[in-house]
């Protein structure tokens, strides 16, 4: 056995739990907790011990998620993410993954810290942020679903798992 394929499968495997169990911790209990504490105004435990550690573990664990997603294509990557060569459901599976990923690094974070008060911004801002933020996580919520179809879809291929 291979062991770089069943590490990366593994590392895959782990990052991903604790990617997709973060997004889904964020949409199904801390949105609803935050406002919850907002209301009596106790949010500022989460807002400021609890979110931003899980943030970082979140935009972490799409990092690693990702790469180790891409170590596992292997010399498939290229085939996977133009759908060719017997590789389009996994490559939907990646091209879904490297678009939550984008919204990770690139919408949800920078708007998070501008609502979190690690940036400055300005309330106005603020309330965008937390709207933008909010809708791109719940995108990432609903293509998480087709996410894992395809991912799961993905692991019947012997060339991409080495199996």
């Amino acid at each position: 056995m291979d062991y770089v394929p069943a590490l990366a499968r593994w590392i895959h495997f782990m990052a991903g739990v604790m990617w997709i169990g973060l997004l889904y911790y964020f949409n199904f209990v801390q949105v609803a907790a935050l406002k919850a504490a907002g209301a009596d105004g106790t949010a500022a435990g989460i807002t400021k011990h609890v979110a931003p550690r899980a943030l970082l573990f979140f935009r972490w664990a799409a990092v690693v998620t990702w790469l180790a997603g891409a170590a596992l294509l292997g010399e498939g990557f290229v085939d996977a993410f133009l759908l060719r060569n017997g590789m389009a459901p996994i490559g939907v599976g990646a091209w879904l993954g490297s678009i939550m990923l984008f919204n990770v690094w690139a919408l949800i974070w920078p708007n998070q810290q501008k609502v979190l008060g690690l940036v400055q911004a300005t309330d106005e801002e603020k309330n965008k942020a937390r709207r933008i933020a909010f809708l791109v996580s719940r995108t990432n919520t609903a293509l998480s679903i087709p996410l894992l179809f395809f991912m799961a879809g993905g692991l019947s291929h012997r060339a991409v798992f080495g199996l």
